[in-house]
């Protein structure tokens, strides 16, 4: 996001430092606020004895990534001042010596406003692909004028990166080989229908059909992007209308909507359950932007969700593994669940925020009569929910691909818990409020430093012991924190 060339002289000889650009959605991000953490960062490294160089501006196309030339370094800081896809970090920084130096920030911005930055959850996705092509990554998050910041700065700088910690290995009850059994025989030839190719740079999204066939029995059904519109405008104006009374009906708030743009939404709703009852889908993975905000008008987050709240398992962001996760998690008992970021963190207080943009079912709110229904928090576009999650003991849950060549089956997954709390929706969009049962700051660490996907899927049932027996029978490793 931004790019701040370092270097500082030792006697040892020089030791050069790299803050590297990233590409941004514009309309997705406040930019004011991610030139001021770019500014704090280049402020706090130079004060720390660093010599900065180059831009002094955020840094947010592929011609600027195209532009920078890497000299050599003993160590590469990844600073994160919003979000981006992982393409130009992986350009950068795939083939420098390692381990990089992910730096994210905090959110700013009052209770129940948009996510401003984003900016952990670009680290996450950041570390996921650069695992993907054999680089490593330590992580720090914290804005510039904290002292835990400067401090884990001014080691940097020293040499002495941050330790890759995780929370403490758990090893809890194994469910019974039946039970595992029976959730096999449900996923058995469940189908998933995905929209489009996965987003640029957003490696969790990549899947393999074979294999996710051969281990789960799950049969993948794609088409493309250009498909998925054909079939939207075969739409009859009828249909789309009578979609969009029935969601107005279950959620008055929706009247306050663009009402053009809220048709399309439902449209798309049409659309999506008339293909999953053609092609009998159990689950819908779907690539929901660019292209549906900048060709459509409109944002789908809400037909997904109502959806999901009839019994379809949707993911956004072409997630197919995603979907996989929250298939698992329904084999084994666990109702409608929901695909989530990890975008802040209070250490402080021992909790993370999940959040997602607002295509949660209503079913899975804090208050479901209230599940208020409004524009998409960046692109301003309709639809998408807007309403905290329910509470009550939650568990976070993630199969993902698996980079070690020694590993047969080519997956791994991780699996955690926590208690989602009483709290205002901190984020527009979807927020679940999780006190961690591990240490939260180890728990995001562990996450990023692992490589694992920023997506993870949280689930209000404690499916852990069938997840672990699954794992067993599949020969899948699973870390359990």
């Amino acid at each position: 996001m931004g790019f701040l060339p370092l270097t500082r002289t030792y006697s040892s000889g020089t030791l050069c430092q790299e803050v590297l650009p990233l590409e941004v959605l514009m309309s997705t991000v406040d930019l004011g606020c991610a030139q001021a953490n770019f500014e704090s960062a280049r402020a706090l490294l130079a004060e720390l004895g660093a010599t900065v160089v180059g831009p002094k501006e955020l840094v947010m196309t592929v011609d600027d990534v195209a532009a920078v030339t890497l000299p050599d370094a003993d160590l590469h800081i990844l600073f994160m001042a919003s979000f981006s896809d992982a393409s130009p970090a992986v350009e950068l920084l795939g083939k420098v010596k390692g381990p990089v130096l992910g730096w994210s920030m905090r959110e700013p911005g009052e209770v129940g406003e948009r996510l401003k930055l984003n900016s952990m959850c670009g680290v996450n996705l950041a570390a996921h692909a650069l695992m993907n092509v054999g680089q490593s990554i330590r992580h720090i998050h914290g804005n510039a004028d904290e002292p835990q910041v400067r401090a884990a700065i001014k080691d940097a700088l020293a040499g002495k990166m941050p330790e890759a910690s995780t929370p403490k290995n758990v090893v809890g009850e194994l469910g019974t080989e039946s039970d595992a059994q029976k959730a096999f025989d449900w996923l058995k030839g469940k189908k998933i229908g995905a929209v489009g190719e996965a987003p640029i740079g957003f490696t969790p999204c990549v899947y393999d059909a074979q294999q996710i066939r051969s281990l789960f029995g799950l049969d993948i059904r794609q088409i493309s992007i250009d498909d998925a519109f054909g079939k939207i405008s075969e739409v009859k104006e009828e249909a789309r209308e009578l979609a969009y009374a029935g969601a107005v009906a279950a959620q008055p708030s929706l009247a306050s909507v663009n009402v053009d743009e809220a048709k399309k939404v439902y449209g798309v709703e049409v659309a999506l359950d008339k293909w999953r009852e053609d092609e009998l889908l159990d689950a819908i993975a779907i690539r929901c932007w660019p292209e549906f905000p900048t060709e459509m008008g409109a944002c789908i987050c809400s037909s997904l969700g109502r959806l999901s709240d009839r019994g379809t398992v949707t993911t956004c962001e072409r997630d197919v593994l995603g979907a996989v996760t929250m298939m698992m998690c329904e084999a084994l008992g666990s109702d409608e669940n929901y695909l989530v970021d990890i975008v802040d963190l209070d250490a402080s207080q021992g909790l993370v925020r999940l959040w997602h943009c607002g295509s949660a079912a209503t079913k899975l709110a804090a208050d479901p009569k209230n599940a208020t229904q409004t524009t998409h928090c960046n692109r301003k576009l309709g639809v998408a929910g807007n309403f905290p999650l329910k509470t009550g003991p939650v568990t976070l849950f993630r199969i993902d691909r698996d980079v070690d060549p020694s590993n047969r089956t080519g997956l791994r997954m991780v699996v955690s818990r926590g208690e989602s709390i009483p709290a205002p929706n901190h984020f527009q969009g979807n927020t679940a409020t999780v006190i961690t049962q591990p240490d939260s700051a180890a728990l995001v660490n562990g996450i990023v430093t692992g490589g694992y996907p920023h997506h993870l899927v949280i689930s209000w049932i404690d499916v852990r012991p069938g997840i672990r027996q699954m794992a067993k029978m599949l020969g899948i490793p699973l870390t359990e924190w």
